[in-house]
Protein backbone atom coordinates (compact mmCIF):
# COMPACT_ATOMS: atom_id res chain seq x y z
CA UNK A 1 0.00 0.00 0.00
CA UNK A 2 1.21 3.13 -1.19
CA UNK A 3 1.95 5.39 1.63
CA UNK A 4 0.78 9.18 1.49
CA UNK A 5 4.14 11.65 1.83
CA UNK A 6 1.86 14.54 3.84
CA UNK A 7 -0.53 14.15 6.89
CA UNK A 8 -1.72 17.17 5.18
CA UNK A 9 -2.05 18.82 8.71
CA UNK A 10 -0.56 21.85 7.98
CA UNK A 11 -3.08 25.53 7.92
CA UNK A 12 -1.32 28.38 5.55
CA UNK A 13 -1.88 31.90 5.97
CA UNK A 14 -0.63 33.55 2.45
CA UNK A 15 0.17 37.27 2.81
CA UNK A 16 0.28 40.57 0.46
CA UNK A 17 2.57 42.45 2.31
CA UNK A 18 2.24 46.51 0.75
CA UNK A 19 -1.19 47.99 1.82
CA UNK A 20 -2.01 44.34 3.77
CA UNK A 21 0.43 44.55 6.55
CA UNK A 22 2.03 48.25 5.94
CA UNK A 23 0.14 51.04 5.05
CA UNK A 24 2.51 52.33 2.33
CA UNK A 25 4.67 50.67 0.23
CA UNK A 26 8.11 48.99 1.62
CA UNK A 27 10.20 50.75 -1.40
CA UNK A 28 9.50 54.52 0.90
CA UNK A 29 12.51 53.83 3.41
CA UNK A 30 14.79 53.49 0.24
CA UNK A 31 13.65 56.82 -1.64
CA UNK A 32 13.96 58.93 2.27
CA UNK A 33 17.83 57.15 2.61
CA UNK A 34 18.48 58.61 -0.75
CA UNK A 35 16.74 62.24 -0.38
CA UNK A 36 14.38 60.52 -3.81
CA UNK A 37 10.80 61.85 -4.19
CA UNK A 38 8.81 58.80 -4.23
CA UNK A 39 6.14 60.22 -6.34
CA UNK A 40 8.50 61.17 -9.23
CA UNK A 41 9.93 57.68 -9.60
CA UNK A 42 6.33 55.91 -9.78
CA UNK A 43 5.55 58.93 -11.91
CA UNK A 44 8.47 57.42 -14.15
CA UNK A 45 7.61 53.70 -13.51
CA UNK A 46 4.02 54.51 -14.78
CA UNK A 47 5.68 55.97 -17.90
CA UNK A 48 8.19 53.53 -18.95
CA UNK A 49 5.82 51.17 -20.20
CA UNK A 50 4.55 53.68 -23.03
CA UNK A 51 8.12 54.87 -24.32
CA UNK A 52 9.45 51.99 -24.15
CA UNK A 53 6.72 50.57 -26.74
CA UNK A 54 7.49 53.51 -28.81
CA UNK A 55 11.12 51.71 -29.26
CA UNK A 56 9.24 48.50 -30.11
CA UNK A 57 9.75 47.27 -26.86
CA UNK A 58 7.95 45.57 -24.57
CA UNK A 59 7.96 45.36 -20.84
CA UNK A 60 6.58 43.69 -17.74
CA UNK A 61 4.41 47.01 -15.83
CA UNK A 62 4.56 44.90 -12.66
CA UNK A 63 8.20 44.35 -12.51
CA UNK A 64 9.81 47.05 -14.74
CA UNK A 65 10.58 49.06 -11.80
CA UNK A 66 13.23 47.15 -11.00
CA UNK A 67 15.04 47.67 -13.86
CA UNK A 68 14.43 51.46 -12.83
CA UNK A 69 15.55 50.79 -9.56
CA UNK A 70 19.16 49.87 -11.02
CA UNK A 71 18.67 52.45 -13.24
CA UNK A 72 19.17 54.95 -10.81
CA UNK A 73 21.95 52.99 -9.12
CA UNK A 74 23.94 53.55 -12.30
CA UNK A 75 23.69 56.74 -12.33
CA UNK A 76 24.63 57.12 -9.12
CA UNK A 77 21.46 58.03 -7.38
CA UNK A 78 21.12 55.59 -5.49
CA UNK A 79 24.67 55.04 -4.81
CA UNK A 80 25.33 51.59 -2.52
CA UNK A 81 22.47 50.29 -2.81
CA UNK A 82 23.07 46.73 -1.68
CA UNK A 83 20.88 43.88 0.00
CA UNK A 84 22.43 44.62 3.29
CA UNK A 85 20.80 47.96 3.13
CA UNK A 86 17.52 46.72 1.63
CA UNK A 87 17.29 44.44 4.34
CA UNK A 88 18.39 47.41 7.02
CA UNK A 89 15.17 49.51 5.59
CA UNK A 90 13.39 46.74 6.86
CA UNK A 91 13.46 48.06 10.35
CA UNK A 92 11.72 51.34 9.07
CA UNK A 93 7.96 49.67 7.81
CA UNK A 94 5.49 50.15 10.22
CA UNK A 95 3.08 47.71 10.56
CA UNK A 96 -0.83 47.74 10.81
CA UNK A 97 -2.88 47.45 14.49
CA UNK A 98 -1.99 44.01 16.11
CA UNK A 99 0.98 43.08 13.97
CA UNK A 100 2.81 41.46 14.21
CA UNK A 101 1.01 39.91 17.34
CA UNK A 102 -1.03 38.83 15.12
CA UNK A 103 0.93 36.48 13.72
CA UNK A 104 2.34 34.42 16.63
CA UNK A 105 -1.11 34.86 18.54
CA UNK A 106 -3.26 32.63 15.84
CA UNK A 107 -0.45 30.27 15.69
CA UNK A 108 -0.76 29.50 19.15
CA UNK A 109 -4.84 29.31 19.03
CA UNK A 110 -3.84 26.17 16.80
CA UNK A 111 -1.15 24.68 18.87
CA UNK A 112 -2.72 24.62 22.57
CA UNK A 113 -5.79 23.71 21.65
CA UNK A 114 -5.92 20.48 22.80
CA UNK A 115 -8.34 18.94 20.07
CA UNK A 116 -5.79 20.42 17.64
CA UNK A 117 -2.84 19.46 19.06
CA UNK A 118 -3.99 15.77 19.01
CA UNK A 119 -3.75 15.51 15.43
CA UNK A 120 -0.71 17.63 15.24
CA UNK A 121 -2.32 20.23 13.52
CA UNK A 122 -0.21 23.63 12.69
CA UNK A 123 -0.65 27.01 11.32
CA UNK A 124 2.49 28.36 8.55
CA UNK A 125 2.24 32.24 7.63
CA UNK A 126 4.06 32.93 4.05
CA UNK A 127 4.29 36.34 2.83
CA UNK A 128 4.71 36.74 -1.29
CA UNK A 129 5.16 40.10 -2.24
CA UNK A 130 6.11 41.80 -5.56
CA UNK A 131 8.28 44.32 -3.05
CA UNK A 132 11.75 43.56 -1.53
CA UNK A 133 12.40 40.06 0.00
CA UNK A 134 15.36 41.04 1.88
CA UNK A 135 13.77 44.77 3.07
CA UNK A 136 10.55 41.79 4.44
CA UNK A 137 13.17 39.46 5.96
CA UNK A 138 14.68 42.86 8.06
CA UNK A 139 11.32 43.83 9.17
CA UNK A 140 9.42 43.08 12.74
CA UNK A 141 7.12 40.46 10.62
CA UNK A 142 10.52 38.42 9.59
CA UNK A 143 10.42 36.16 13.15
CA UNK A 144 7.05 34.89 12.37
CA UNK A 145 7.20 34.04 9.31
CA UNK A 146 7.56 30.40 7.85
CA UNK A 147 8.21 31.21 4.16
CA UNK A 148 8.97 34.70 2.34
CA UNK A 149 8.81 35.52 -1.39
CA UNK A 150 9.35 38.50 -2.89
CA UNK A 151 11.85 40.02 -5.77
CA UNK A 152 15.78 39.42 -5.35
CA UNK A 153 18.85 41.55 -6.46
CA UNK A 154 22.12 40.02 -7.36
CA UNK A 155 25.70 42.21 -6.23
CA UNK A 156 28.60 40.22 -7.92
CA UNK A 157 27.05 38.61 -10.60
CA UNK A 158 28.96 35.54 -12.39
CA UNK A 159 31.26 36.11 -15.14
CA UNK A 160 31.63 33.85 -18.39
CA UNK A 161 33.50 31.34 -18.09
CA UNK A 162 33.53 30.60 -14.58
CA UNK A 163 32.83 26.98 -15.32
CA UNK A 164 36.47 26.97 -16.38
CA UNK A 165 38.45 28.09 -13.85
CA UNK A 166 37.76 31.88 -14.65
CA UNK A 167 37.05 34.47 -11.47
CA UNK A 168 33.74 33.53 -10.41
CA UNK A 169 32.15 37.04 -10.13
CA UNK A 170 33.17 40.58 -10.32
CA UNK A 171 32.85 42.37 -8.21
CA UNK A 172 30.53 44.77 -7.85
CA UNK A 173 31.74 48.59 -7.33
CA UNK A 174 30.86 49.71 -3.65
CA UNK A 175 29.18 46.05 -3.32
CA UNK A 176 25.83 47.53 -5.29
CA UNK A 177 23.31 45.65 -6.51
CA UNK A 178 23.76 45.32 -10.60
CA UNK A 179 21.03 42.26 -11.55
CA UNK A 180 17.56 41.02 -10.81
CA UNK A 181 17.66 37.50 -9.11
CA UNK A 182 13.84 36.81 -8.96
CA UNK A 183 10.70 39.25 -9.88
CA UNK A 184 7.34 38.92 -8.78
CA UNK A 185 4.14 39.97 -10.83
CA UNK A 186 0.59 39.64 -9.85
CA UNK A 187 0.42 36.63 -12.16
CA UNK A 188 3.32 35.04 -10.62
CA UNK A 189 2.55 34.89 -7.28
CA UNK A 190 0.29 32.42 -7.98
CA UNK A 191 3.35 29.78 -8.17
CA UNK A 192 4.17 30.56 -4.55
CA UNK A 193 1.01 29.33 -3.80
CA UNK A 194 1.44 26.21 -5.91
CA UNK A 195 4.98 25.57 -4.17
CA UNK A 196 3.06 25.96 -0.64
CA UNK A 197 0.27 23.62 -1.82
CA UNK A 198 2.78 21.02 -3.27
CA UNK A 199 5.72 21.39 -0.65
CA UNK A 200 8.38 22.29 -3.24
CA UNK A 201 8.96 25.26 -1.42
CA UNK A 202 9.88 22.76 1.50
CA UNK A 203 11.28 19.93 -0.49
CA UNK A 204 12.91 21.89 -3.23
CA UNK A 205 15.61 19.06 -3.67
CA UNK A 206 12.62 16.59 -3.92
CA UNK A 207 9.87 18.38 -5.28
CA UNK A 208 9.46 20.48 -7.99
CA UNK A 209 6.56 23.17 -8.40
CA UNK A 210 5.90 21.38 -11.76
CA UNK A 211 5.67 18.38 -10.84
CA UNK A 212 2.36 16.32 -10.56
CA UNK A 213 1.28 15.88 -7.54
CA UNK A 214 -2.10 14.13 -6.95
CA UNK A 215 -4.33 16.27 -4.71
CA UNK A 216 -4.30 14.31 -1.84
CA UNK A 217 -0.51 13.99 -1.88
CA UNK A 218 0.21 17.54 -1.48
CA UNK A 219 1.31 19.08 1.39
CA UNK A 220 -1.00 21.91 1.97
CA UNK A 221 -4.66 21.42 0.41
CA UNK A 222 -5.61 24.77 -1.51
CA UNK A 223 -9.16 24.29 0.92
CA UNK A 224 -6.52 24.37 4.05
CA UNK A 225 -5.09 28.19 2.93
CA UNK A 226 -6.23 31.64 3.16
CA UNK A 227 -4.91 34.25 1.36
CA UNK A 228 -5.14 38.12 2.63
CA UNK A 229 -4.63 41.18 0.42
CA UNK A 230 -5.53 44.62 -0.42
CA UNK A 231 -6.96 44.47 -3.85
CA UNK A 232 -7.47 43.76 -7.10
CA UNK A 233 -3.48 43.38 -8.25
CA UNK A 234 -4.48 40.25 -5.99
CA UNK A 235 -7.32 38.89 -8.25
CA UNK A 236 -5.00 35.89 -9.85
CA UNK A 237 -4.13 34.54 -6.13
CA UNK A 238 -7.93 34.79 -5.10
CA UNK A 239 -8.69 33.19 -8.68
CA UNK A 240 -6.82 30.28 -7.77
CA UNK A 241 -8.05 29.85 -3.90
CA UNK A 242 -11.68 30.80 -4.72
CA UNK A 243 -11.47 28.18 -7.46
CA UNK A 244 -9.63 25.04 -5.13
CA UNK A 245 -12.24 25.37 -1.97
CA UNK A 246 -9.30 28.15 -0.09
CA UNK A 247 -10.41 31.01 1.88
CA UNK A 248 -10.07 34.71 0.39
CA UNK A 249 -10.20 37.85 2.90
CA UNK A 250 -9.35 41.30 1.73
CA UNK A 251 -8.62 44.50 3.62
CA UNK A 252 -8.80 47.88 3.48
CA UNK A 253 -7.16 51.52 5.57
CA UNK A 254 -9.88 52.19 8.41
CA UNK A 255 -11.88 55.57 7.16
CA UNK A 256 -10.46 55.09 3.76
CA UNK A 257 -13.64 55.10 1.55
CA UNK A 258 -12.31 54.19 -1.96
CA UNK A 259 -10.52 51.86 -0.49
CA UNK A 260 -13.45 50.71 1.20
CA UNK A 261 -15.55 50.49 -2.60
CA UNK A 262 -12.79 48.31 -4.41
CA UNK A 263 -12.52 45.99 -1.61
CA UNK A 264 -16.73 45.99 -1.29
CA UNK A 265 -16.60 45.18 -5.35
CA UNK A 266 -14.10 42.81 -5.11
CA UNK A 267 -16.47 40.82 -2.74
CA UNK A 268 -19.78 41.47 -5.13
CA UNK A 269 -18.10 40.33 -8.01
CA UNK A 270 -17.36 36.99 -6.06
CA UNK A 271 -13.41 38.16 -6.47
CA UNK A 272 -13.07 38.11 -1.89
CA UNK A 273 -15.43 36.12 0.38
CA UNK A 274 -15.14 38.71 2.84
CA UNK A 275 -13.23 41.45 3.81
CA UNK A 276 -12.53 44.07 6.81
CA UNK A 277 -10.15 46.62 8.32
CA UNK A 278 -6.27 46.60 8.05
CA UNK A 279 -6.91 46.01 12.16
CA UNK A 280 -5.57 42.76 13.55
CA UNK A 281 -5.81 43.24 16.83
CA UNK A 282 -8.23 41.21 18.95
CA UNK A 283 -11.64 41.25 18.63
CA UNK A 284 -11.59 43.22 15.50
CA UNK A 285 -13.96 42.17 12.75
CA UNK A 286 -10.51 40.90 10.81
CA UNK A 287 -9.24 39.36 13.77
CA UNK A 288 -12.70 37.25 14.48
CA UNK A 289 -12.97 36.19 10.49
CA UNK A 290 -9.67 35.14 10.20
CA UNK A 291 -9.08 33.73 13.53
CA UNK A 292 -12.95 31.79 12.99
CA UNK A 293 -11.83 31.18 9.54
CA UNK A 294 -8.72 29.40 10.77
CA UNK A 295 -10.77 27.19 13.34
CA UNK A 296 -12.75 26.32 10.77
CA UNK A 297 -10.43 24.57 8.97
CA UNK A 298 -8.78 22.81 12.18
CA UNK A 299 -12.00 21.70 12.53
CA UNK A 300 -12.28 20.09 9.29
CA UNK A 301 -9.02 18.71 9.44
CA UNK A 302 -9.92 16.95 12.74
CA UNK A 303 -13.47 15.94 11.38
CA UNK A 304 -11.61 14.17 8.44
CA UNK A 305 -8.97 12.50 10.61
CA UNK A 306 -11.36 10.97 13.11
CA UNK A 307 -13.38 9.87 10.20
CA UNK A 308 -10.42 7.95 8.79
CA UNK A 309 -9.60 6.42 12.08
CA UNK A 310 -13.68 5.11 12.22
CA UNK A 311 -13.59 3.68 9.16
CA UNK A 312 -10.13 1.47 9.70
CA UNK A 313 -11.35 0.28 12.66
CA UNK A 314 -14.03 -3.04 12.80
CA UNK A 315 -16.84 -3.06 14.76
CA UNK A 316 -16.03 -4.62 18.24
CA UNK A 317 -17.22 -7.79 19.14
CA UNK A 318 -19.91 -7.98 21.67
CA UNK A 319 -22.04 -10.66 23.66
CA UNK A 320 -24.54 -12.95 21.63
CA UNK A 321 -28.35 -12.53 22.92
Amino acid sequence: MKQAPFEQNIIAMVWDCDKTLISSYMQDPLFRHYGVDGAKFWKEVNALKARYAEQGISVNSDTCYLNHILTYVKAGIFKGLNNSLLREFGKELVFYPGLPDFFAGVKNLIAEDPKYKAFDIRLEHYVVSTGFAETIRGSAIAPHVDGIFGCEFIENALQPGFLDGAPAACPAAGGEITQIACALDNTSKTRYLFEINKGSNRYPDTIDVNSSIARESRRVPFENMVYIADGPSDVPAFSILNYNGGSTFAVYPKGDVKAFRQVEMLRRDGRVQMFGEADYQEASQSWLWLTEKVRSIADRIVARKQEAIRSSASTPPGHLT
